[in-house]
Parts: structure tokens; sequence; C-alpha cells
């Protein structure tokens, strides 16, 4: 009820897709994104960032393509999930976050205990005196680590951090067929106009916006030079 009222109020006018197309929602409630099912096969190289307790998202993306799924994920709680999951065979976990730059980051972990995921970035959900310290690498340093030139689907849930890394992201030399993340608007006082920057910036590198959640928070786009072969329409 909350968002319908938001949405009339015009709390989310910023966020309006811009083709539609046929997608599909993979993951749990809390962990999923909606994705284009056409754009991926067993060939496919997957990037998931924030990782959480919650892969379901992943392993629903592995058991309908039979594709690799990198996860990545510096958060103590989480690595310490993963080391006690049987994880499928497809799930390559490894123990480290996302940053603009890599090295050694202040990681503030959640002000509520019974939480798992912190962040690099102060906001209003995680503790400024309870950090510790954490590998992060850049988006060029791990694609030069793993050796991908494609990767056909980025997932981030990392917790307000997206509007840092994304232009790391997009101005790098590798082929991303589609991106999916979840928008932590809600964390910032000027989170709506971070929000706004982040699709204005996506759009300049050429991808659309199909599809969002429910609450507007995840969001779902695909780069405009792979649609061209799909059933799509303008919005």
């Amino acid at each position: 009820m909350k968002t319908i009222i938001k949405k009339l109020l015009g709390r989310y006018n910023h966020i309006t897709k811009e083709i539609s197309c046929e997608s599909k929602w993979f993951g749990s409630e809390y962990g999923g994104f909606y994705v284009l099912p056409k754009l991926l096969n067993k060939r496919s190289i997957v990037y998931s960032f924030g990782i959480g307790k919650d892969i379901s998202f992943d392993k629903e993306i592995i058991r309908a393509f039979n594709c690799k799924v990198y996860g990545f994920d510096p958060t103590p709680k989480s690595i310490k999930w993963c080391e006690g999951q049987t994880l499928p065979e497809n799930f390559i976990f490894l123990p480290f976050g996302i940053a603009k730059k890599t090295g050694i980051y202040s990681f503030n972990l959640p002000k509520n205990e019974n939480h798992v995921s912190g962040s690099i970035k102060k906001h209003n959900h995680v503790s400024a005196y309870n950090t510790i310290d954490v590998q992060m690498k850049s988006f060029r340093d791990i694609i030069k680590t793993l050796g991908h030139k494609t990767v056909d689907l980025i997932k981030m849930d990392i917790e307000g951090a997206e509007y840092d890394v994304l232009e790391n992201i997009l101005e790098s030399d590798v082929c991303i067929n589609q991106i999916v993340l979840e928008i932590h608007e809600r964390f910032f006082r000027h989170g709506k106009e971070k929000t706004k920057e982040a699709i204005d910036l996506l759009r300049k590198y050429g991808f659309l916006l199909y599809e969002k959640s429910k609450n507007y928070e995840e969001l779902s786009f695909v780069n405009q030079n792979t649609v061209k072969n799909l059933d799509i329409n303008r919005v």
C-alpha cells in the first residue's frame, strides 16, 4: 500500500521503463530480479555482487541455463554462511567485494546485529563505529583476474555502493549484455538524485530499463545493442 501511495504522489516518476520485452523473475521475493532469459545460455558468464545469505537468484539461473555464476561478497557473515553450504558446482564464490579501486577498505557493519549485509558506504542502516577491514577489487582487476571479455549478466545488491561503482563498470572494455541492480536510495538523504544520475549514466552507455520490481528497487537494464533480435516494444 505504501508503494502505491508513493507512486500516486510521484515518488517513483524518475524510474520509468523504456522498453517492454519478455522477462522472467529469478530468485526469491527478497533476493530476486527480472532477467531476459533469451539472452542467457550454458556458455553465459554471470557476476553476482552481494550474496548475503540468499543465493536463490544464482541457483535459479544455474538451474535454468547451466551456466557459471561468480558470486562476490566480503561480508564475514556471508563468507561463513557460504562456507557452510553445499554450493552448486557452477557457483564460484569469491570472498571480496567490488569498489572503485582495489585495496583494503573500512567496511561498516549493519546497525541491526540480526542483519547480514554491511557496506563501504556510510548510510543510515550501517554503523560508523562497528567496522572491519575487507578486501575490495575494482571491476577492471576482477575482469583481469578472471579473464572474461564478455559478461552476459551483472547482478548488484551492494547496499548503496552501486552508485559509486557503476561508472567504472560501464566504462570498461568488457561487453556487458544485462545489468540488474537493487537501488538503495532510501539509505541516503539525496537518494532520489543518486538514482536519477545512475539511470542517466546507464542510458548514456546504451542500457535501457526494461523492468522494475513492485517496490521499484530492483531494476533491470539491457544493452541496446543486444536486443536488436528480440521482440521489444518502446514504452
